[in-house]
């Protein structure tokens, strides 16, 4: 079983895949969850701890919006434990502000920086897409199943 960092990295699908096919998706839907049932935290989902900020600063200045350093602090310690990445490009959930936008480019470099295998494909538009886009995953996970 390998770690493999999905991006975008709360694709529901994506996660769903890569755990079909044997191994553990690092996506950022488990560390929102593990923040939401720690005891401590009184108010969800304003569910920052004083630690979260310097996690953030491990990979973006201060200088960086508040955002992208907040994000990075779910989303960075996850990409350290990767040992693979499957990236989607041009999503339509890739929209948002620009502390998502400057916090998807740093992911998309980091990720790239790391040197795993890496599987990036197209957001498929049709059918016939589709079906080609979940073949090229289940060929990469397999890969990986044999490079164990």
């Amino acid at each position: 079983m390998v770690k493999v960092f999905i991006y975008p990295s709360n694709s529901l699908i994506l996660s769903d895949l890569v755990d079909r096919f044997g191994h553990e998706p690092l996506a950022v839907m488990q560390e929102i969850g593990k923040k939401i049932r720690t005891a401590g935290i009184e108010v969800p989902p304003i569910n920052i701890t004083p630690e979260d900020p310097k996690k953030g600063l491990k990979y973006a200045a201060v200088e960086v919006p508040s955002g992208v350093r907040g994000r990075m602090s779910l989303l960075g310690p996850l990409l350290e434990e990767a040992e693979a990445a499957i990236i989607v490009k041009e999503p339509d959930i890739s929209f948002g502000c620009m502390g998502c936008a400057r916090t998807n480019e740093l992911i998309n470099f980091l990720v790239r920086a790391k040197k795993v295998p890496l599987l990036e494909l197209d957001y498929p538009k049709t059918p016939d897409d589709v079906k080609d886009f979940v073949h090229l995953i289940k060929e990469f996970l397999d890969k990986l199943r044999v490079g164990e």
